[in-house]
């Protein structure tokens, strides 16, 4: 399906994604902090089950909830990605993944949704009130589902630009989906984000206290 160019220029970009994800401080804090470590290890391995129940009819181009909404929010970004990139792992290792593919899954549905949804927090962060509803409804339920349909749309776009599929077999076949997919990815997310701050507040890396509940 794909050129081994494109391959190359993918995973070109995944290194480099990776690379700037790394931070000294944060990785020295991971190996000594066992309850962080089983939090990546735990993310993970939901990654791994959520991306493996999927549904799809044009080759690539798959169906299921992405869930790094609500781990971006508990982990932060960089060790959501450190997750994903387990996560796609240990799927690549059981055959669940075609190895071409592989670059393609780990930026479409996971580094860029990632970013994208830290993105949304600091922007809710500073531009929104600081409210308790507020983080629940707007960095988990809103940005999940639309990260959802993100996620759909760039993937018509690149197998497109690459000349895979065209609009008519996209459009009739995936992006369509993108109305089914929002509300499940956005209520899964919620309700993850709202057990997670109601029962473990701590363990939510993005919640502030004293700014979410002294508002």
């Amino acid at each position: 399906m794909l050129s081994l160019q494109v391959q190359g220029l993918l995973w070109a970009v995944v290194a480099i994604a990776s690379l700037l994800s790394f931070d000294k401080a944060t990785y020295k804090a991971l190996y000594s902090t066992p309850v962080r470590q089983t939090g990546v290890l735990a993310c993970a391995l939901v990654f791994a089950i959520l991306w493996r129940i999927k549904a799809g009819i044009l080759t690539g181009l798959d169906l299921h909830i992405l869930g790094v909404t609500a781990a971006t929010l508990i982990l932060g970004w960089r060790l959501t990605i450190l997750s994903s990139l387990l996560a796609t792992a240990l799927l690549a290792s059981f055959g669940k993944i075609e190895p071409e593919l592989l670059p393609v899954q780990i930026l479409i549905g996971a580094f860029i949704p990632i970013a994208l949804s830290y993105l949304a927090f600091i922007v809710s962060y500073h531009y929104l009130p600081r409210h308790f509803f507020v983080y629940i409804f707007v960095c988990a339920f809103i940005t999940a589902g639309f990260i959802a349909c993100i996620k759909i749309a760039l993937g018509a776009l690149f197998y497109l630009s690459i000349g895979q599929y065209n609009w008519q077999e996209l459009t009739d076949n995936y992006v369509y989906l993108s109305a089914i997919i929002w509300f499940p990815e956005a209520m899964l997310n919620g309700m993850a984000i709202t057990i997670m701050i109601t029962y473990r507040p701590h363990w939510v890396k993005t919640f502030y206290d004293k700014d979410y509940l002294d508002s």
